[in-house]
């Protein structure tokens, strides 16, 4: 039997997102700001009460720990931009990502993105994927829009992986104090 490079872009990201949901469903607003270590990026609220991430240009050294609430925004910021990409929208800039905030928004805000991520794979050809992708390496041509789908499947898992491990750790260290 032979699978389409769609079909199997497609089951490895619905598996990655099956794994995902189990974290999901079981995310305690309280889990998202969370900070597991004393150096770690989350999102913090402004004075005019919008969520803006931790960010800089240049990765740190040591890299920080990051919390729920920044890896959830982080998720929200890469599909974003690579659904614009995806759809032959402009990309947006990081800075335009909005996190929606703790608990239930950020959950229907993650799920919402996997249901355009669908209806975006939905309309992709064979011969579509074969194409160059522009994100998130736009200086090599020979970067494809099946590449681009494999970076977003593994991408989901290690920050879905990241999510559920500080989850759990929380969820140790209250249930042990």
């Amino acid at each position: 039997m032979t699978v389409s490079r769609s079909d199997l872009l497609r089951r490895q990201f619905d598996l990655t997102w099956a794994l995902f949901e189990y974290h999901l469903d079981r995310l305690e607003p309280e889990d998202f700001l969370w900070e597991p270590a004393p150096h770690c990026w989350t999102v913090r609220r402004t004075a005019d009460g919008a969520w803006v991430p931790d960010w800089a240009d240049t990765e740190p050294d040591p890299v920080p720990v990051p919390t729920i609430a920044w890896l959830s925004w982080h998720i929200g910021w890469w599909w974003s931009v690579t659904l614009d990409h995806t759809t032959g929208r402009p990309p947006r800039e990081r800075t335009d990502v909005i996190w929606p905030g703790p608990g239930k928004p950020t959950v229907e805000w993650l799920r919402g993105l996997r249901t355009d991520w669908l209806t975006a794979l939905a309309d992709l050809t064979e011969t579509d994927l074969d194409t160059t992708a522009r994100f998130p390496l736009p200086d090599d041509p020979s970067y494809t829009v099946a590449d681009m789908l494999a970076w977003v499947n593994a991408e989901l898992m290690k920050n879905a992986a990241e999510i559920g491990q500080l989850r759990m750790l929380r969820a140790a260290r209250s249930t042990s104090t």
